[in-house]
């Protein structure tokens, strides 16, 4: 009895019924409650006009960018901690969300807002290249976790200097709004640009899972079982430049998803990778949804919630804790 409830696959169906529910629950809970019944009228274009502009153009929109986003943050966090053995790797502290952030903060900046999206995935393509090549010399765990720290910090001071250069108070705060992330501004334009690469992503996640289930026993035990370190490390930084990349640009930054979201299911399903990237997946796309249901349920007019703030106030405990255990 206890096998079967702690098998993966149960877990799998679980939480994809869990994500589903949230969706659609979703439609329905928000600033203004719609019942049930307009709600699906209103998704099908059969209720009023209004109703089914709130629907279709506002809460379908939101809810499936706060999924995508979501699945994306939670699987680069499991892939993540898999390849590097290290329970306190993420996305936001190896430089994937710092450097997809430089990009989109220097196009705000400069006044571009059309080039935020192309300009965040070519910064987090910029970073994964960098952290590729500069870790050749050390390819495996180690290596990309200290170019991956070391390309954070750099993006992160540049950010940081070109809100000390904004020319006014209204560029400074829009870039730090924009920094705060938020899904208030979702459209279905920007779900078709993030859904497709961030579904590349998790495919390219989804192949390193059997090859980090073996890269758990170490590197050389791996090599000597033919897999190839610095192919998996391929996979893993390209899926999580996707991912991340995709999901920044449309949402700003959110962080800490990756990190406790994988952790959460590690409890429940051991550590194996294979399993554990859909899993967090699912999760993160469900955990990511309830918080922006939660936001706009409880933020009233003038007292704006970012969700990147709400995901950092429910991560930072995790994380201390964490780290405490860990030492």
């Amino acid at each position: 009895m206890n096998a079967r409830l702690w098998n993966p696959r149960n877990w799998t169906l679980g939480l994809c019924g869990l994500c589903g529910f949230t969706i659609i629950a979703s439609l329905f809970f928000g600033s203004t409650q719609i019942e049930l019944r307009e709600s699906l009228a209103g998704l099908l274009g059969q209720s009023t006009s209004d109703i089914n502009t709130i629907i279709q153009t506002i809460r379908l929109p939101r809810a499936l960018l706060a999924a995508c986003v979501g699945a994306g943050l939670g699987a680069s966090g499991a892939a993540l901690q898999g390849f590097t053995r290290n329970p306190l790797a993420a996305p936001g502290l190896l430089g994937f969300s710092a450097c997809a952030a430089l990009g989109a903060v220097l196009a705000l900046y400069f006044g571009v807002s059309k080039l935020v999206t192309p300009a965040a995935i070519i910064f987090a393509f910029a970073g994964a290249v960098a952290m590729t090549v500069f870790s050749r010399r050390k390819p495996g765990a180690s290596g990309l976790v200290l170019v991956g720290i070391g390309i954070g910090a750099l993006a992160t001071a540049v950010t940081g200097l070109m809100m000390n250069l904004a020319p006014n108070p209204w560029a400074l705060s829009e870039l730090v709004y924009w920094l705060m992330g938020s899904l208030k501004n979702a459209d279905l334009p920007d779900v078709m640009f993030a859904a497709p690469l961030t579904l590349l992503g998790l495919g390219l996640l989804l192949l390193s899972g059997p090859a980090l289930r073996v890269l758990g026993m170490g590197e050389d035990t791996a090599q000597s079982l033919g897999i190839s370190v610095s192919r998996t490390q391929l996979l893993v930084v390209t899926g999580c430049a996707l991912c991340i990349g995709s999901g920044v640009a449309v949402a700003g930054a959110i962080g800490f998803v990756g990190l406790f979201i994988p952790h959460i299911l590690r409890f429940v399903v051991g550590p194996d990778e294979a399993w554990l990237i859909p899993l967090s997946a699912l999760g993160g796309a469900s955990f990511l949804v309830l918080v922006d249901m939660g936001i706009r349920i409880t933020a009233g007019p003038g007292t704006p919630l970012y969700l990147g703030i709400v995901t950092s106030l429910i991560g930072v405990p995790f994380f201390l804790w964490l780290a405490w255990r860990q030492s």
